[in-house]
């Protein structure tokens, strides 16, 4: 097989003779085939156009950025407000939004007020954003990811 080749069935040393006369490389494509199916061809020409595709088809995937949001049990107005406006950004930008709650020393007895913060975190987003996993505890740190909405 091949440009300017005629399709049959060549012994070894002529398929190879044809491919140097033709300044190609001799590949084999299906060696259990019985006989093994070749192609005459530039190879590094193909290994070249190979690595080319394989680079477009990572360009065009969508790489998924997790921005991260740190606020305490007992965060002010203010800084809420501060957090949120980031946020809104973030997801504006097409990043999700990874929300948490550390809980330094004893301030883990504040559970609930963590859950609380974080779902007003989420009902202030809602327009924005859709929850992609809802608040849980994982150590001293409760968290919450967000994502934008399309």
């Amino acid at each position: 097989m091949g440009d300017n080749v005629d399709t049959g069935i060549y012994q070894l040393r002529d398929a190879l003779k044809k491919a140097e006369e033709l300044e190609l490389d001799l590949v084999e494509i299906s060696p259990k085939a019985n006989p093994p199916v070749c192609k005459i061809m530039d190879y590094k020409k193909f290994l070249y156009e190979q690595k080319k595709k394989q680079k477009e088809i990572k360009a065009k995937t969508a790489k998924v950025v997790v921005k991260e949001i740190r606020l305490g049990p007992h965060t002010d107005e203010h800084d809420f407000n501060f957090k949120l406006k980031h946020a809104i950004k973030f997801l504006e930008e097409g990043s999700k939004v990874k929300v948490d709650v550390f809980f330094k020393g004893r301030s883990i007895v504040y559970k609930d007020k963590g859950e609380l913060i974080l779902l007003r975190f989420a009902q202030e987003l809602e327009d924005l954003a859709k929850v992609e996993q809802l608040p849980k505890l994982e150590g001293k740190r409760m968290i919450m990811m967000l994502a934008p909405k399309k």
